[in-house]
């Protein structure tokens, strides 16, 4: 099996194919370690512009599907004291501009969490478009960010004493993500 590599996202509707994509986070715990955890449904898509800087992202997250690999702390990210997912179900992510550097760049635009909007800034890479053995056309880039969130209103915490306390308000938001043309 060969892949057939080519360099350009052509212009038209992509979509985020979800199978091979991952939106991922991680957040200090108690000030010691790294909880990692990711979200299992999203979707979304991309109307790549003839020019690049003019193309516009659209990403829609179930919060609901968040996953730490621990169902107790799970349930407990979807409640009021977090996500509260019954009544904000969602996050959004709408792009206002892209700045394209070849294989790096920056995706500027609006994330809505928790009922909240704020301009964020995601640094991207571009892993380049190819046609896999089936005859599909492929994008792939990673892009990340970090962000308060206490921003969006999610400052739930208990302290520890000193400045410790359990759950970090710095957010890193990791994603891996391939398109394919939508149909």
């Amino acid at each position: 099996m060969t892949i057939t590599e080519t360099t350009a996202l052509t212009p038209g509707a992509w979509a985020i194919e979800p199978e091979h994509s991952e939106v991922g986070f991680t957040v200090r715990h108690l000030g010691l370690s790294k909880v990692r955890g990711r979200f299992n449904a999203f979707v979304g898509s991309v109307q790549v512009d003839e020019l690049l800087e003019a193309s516009v992202i659209e990403a829609e997250i179930d919060l609901a599907s968040v996953d730490t690999n621990n169902d107790q702390r799970d349930d407990h990210l979807r409640s009021t004291d977090f996500f509260d997912t019954d009544a904000q179900p969602k996050m959004t992510f709408v792009s206002t501009g892209i700045v394209d550097n070849g294989d790096s760049g920056t995706i500027a635009g609006n994330l809505t969490v928790n009922g909240i909007t704020r301009a964020v800034e995601l640094e991207t890479e571009f892993f380049g478009v190819g046609v896999d053995p089936y005859g599909i056309t492929r994008a792939g880039f990673s892009a990340s960010t970090a962000i308060s969130r206490k921003d969006f209103g999610i400052d739930f915490n208990v302290p520890l004493g000193g400045d410790k306390v359990l759950v970090g308000d710095r957010v890193t938001v990791e994603l891996d993500v391939q398109l394919v043309p939508a149909s």
